[in-house]
């Protein structure tokens, strides 16, 4: 089972994040997925999570992950170096939306406000960041299964122009 923590502020779309990429593992990739947030008081900026399970078995755990293969943070003021410690093993990392470097090999940095900005002129960057995911997690989830859940998650001028910034984050993760 795969499991991934999304960290974001609303408004930011994390848990639309997790929602695209459970219609692609359930939906598009027939696998068993879950996606579900964890928030307090809905208003802009306050900080939420967003959850994915996916696994070719039945999932019947319904709580919040703890300990995750992957973790991304739509915002990296929400970042500390103690999530380190919430990766399950060796393989599992942590994808940053940042306009630093990366400063650990367990951490994976992407400007992805700025390709959200260039492709969909809104810095609203969950496509992004879920392209972002999709290039390192592939034993997850399908590059194809991603960009089908967003065509038929969004009106197709918006799908456009948003499978377009997932694919570029795609390609800067595979690199």
């Amino acid at each position: 089972m795969f499991e991934i923590r999304w960290h974001g502020r609303g408004g930011q779309g994390s848990f639309t994040g997790a929602k695209l990429l459970g219609v692609a593992a359930a939906i598009h990739d027939d696998v068993y997925a879950q996606a579900f947030p964890s928030f307090g008081p809905e208003r802009r900026g306050a900080p939420v999570l967003g959850f994915n399970r996916i696994s070719s078995e039945k999932i019947t755990d319904r709580s919040e992950i703890k300990t995750c293969d992957y973790i991304v943070f739509l915002d990296d003021t929400l970042y500390d170096d103690s999530v380190l410690d919430d990766l399950k093993d060796s393989d599992g990392l942590v994808l940053i939306n940042t306009q630093r470097e990366s400063w650990h090999e367990k951490v994976k940095c992407i400007d992805a406000t700025q390709i959200a900005l260039d492709e969909l002129g809104i810095p609203i960057a969950n496509t992004v960041m879920l392209g972002f995911l999709a290039a390192y997690a592939e034993h997850a989830v399908s590059y194809e299964a991603c960009a089908e859940a967003i065509k038929s998650s969004m009106k197709p001028n918006l799908a456009e122009k948003n499978i377009k910034a997932f694919r570029i984050a795609y390609e800067k993760g595979r690199n």
